[in-house]
């Protein structure tokens, strides 16, 4: 019987895994480069022979610490989701919603390429 309906795709093709996988391997790299700026700065700021002299004990240097800390806590947290997408082009269940089972939007995985959950699975809260 003819279905009026084309039958829901249940994943990427292989071109267009290969397309975020270059998108991805795009972001890693950079994500790397500010991971490494952020170590640097830390380095930097440890090393800095005025918080040397004041025991380290200045407000505006912990302040200046714990906020490059926090942005590399970052960027590390960012890369390994990333790391797991390319994981997920390998396996080819790269785009695929782990709520609902069902592909997110080109569009979404375009703007943040390493999303697991559908913009509807996200409004509704799924996790």
């Amino acid at each position: 019987m003819f279905s009026a309906t084309p039958p829901t795709r249940t994943r990427y093709s292989d071109a267009e895994l290969e397309e975020f996988r270059v998108i991805i391997i795009e972001k890693l790299e950079k994500a790397q480069l500010q991971l490494k700026y952020y170590l640097l700065q830390l380095t930097e700021l440890a090393d800095n022979e005025d918080a040397k002299i004041k025991n380290m004990d200045d407000a505006v240097g912990s302040v200046e610490r714990e906020y490059v800390n926090s942005l590399a806590a970052r960027q590390r947290n960012l890369i390994q989701h990333l790391d797991n997408a390319l994981l997920r082009i390998q396996n080819k269940v790269y785009g695929v919603c782990r709520a609902t089972g069902k592909l997110i939007a080109k569009e979404r995985l375009l703007a943040v390429p390493h999303a697991t959950l559908s913009m509807d699975a996200k409004r509704m809260g799924l996790s």
